[in-house]
């Protein structure tokens, strides 16, 4: 049986070749995780005649990208480093049409017997002071290759596309400033924040009661 490592403990160099290998790697980690996302979609379309799915987005991290994070946070410029200290280098993002489907997404990927779940952040139950909501996961997924199996990271994140909508805005608008915008301009993000929340409260509840009116339908057709 071929040995699993997990990615941050392989021995990695420092060259072009390693670095092609790393981003192979979490290349496939990314179509492993999808596959698997877009599996449990059809699957609950199956059963239930409903997709919980609006779609689905993911992306390698860029390398200056990698490097400005590791700067920030503390660390030496490395491959290794890399691998260990950035989470979020293959990221995929499922965004969804009510907030009930992200738990209950969420769930159903924690289930999966390949995947490990690393760590849960809920910034939906406890947003971020910037006023960002999503569920964040980060697992692990194996990787067969020829002569071993390598665990490898991938950070999901799971939203509405109002929360969508609204982090892609914020994203935008704060690269614009380098991450410093005006005190007034991080106020109002945070109020949009808010009638985001409030909107998505509100269309799941409009949800839920075309479910019960068409259920009430449906029973007095049955009686007739």
């Amino acid at each position: 049986m071929d040995k699993v490592i997990a990615l941050g403990d392989v021995t990695l160099g420092e060259g072009v070749d390693t670095w092609n290998t790393i981003i192979f790697l979490y290349n496939s980690a990314l179509k492993e995780v999808q596959t698997k996302v877009e599996i449990l979609n059809d699957e609950f379309q199956q059963v239930h005649q409903y997709n919980p799915i609006e779609y689905i987005k993911s992306r390698i991290k860029s390398s200056e990208s990698i490097v400005k994070k590791l700067k920030r946070c503390g660390h030496d410029t490395s491959i290794n480093n890399m691998v260990n200290y950035v989470n979020d280098i293959a990221g995929i993002r499922i965004v969804c049409s009510f907030t009930s489907d992200i738990y209950r997404l969420a769930e159903m990927i924690g289930r999966q017997n390949d995947l490990t779940v690393i760590s849960v952040k809920d910034y939906i139950k406890h947003p971020k002071d910037s006023g960002y909501k999503s569920y964040h996961m980060l697992v692990t997924v194996p990787i067969f290759l020829s002569d071993r199996t390598i665990d490898t990271k991938v950070e999901i994140q799971i939203r509405t596309m109002a929360m969508d909508f609204w982090a892609s805005l914020e994203h935008k608008i704060y690269y614009k400033f380098e991450g410093n915008a005006p005190k007034y301009i991080s106020q109002d993000l945070r109020e949009c924040s808010g009638i985001v929340s409030m909107l998505d409260a509100k269309m799941l509840q409009l949800n839920e009661a075309i479910l019960e009116a068409k259920a009430a339908q449906e029973e007095e057709a049955g009686a007739v």
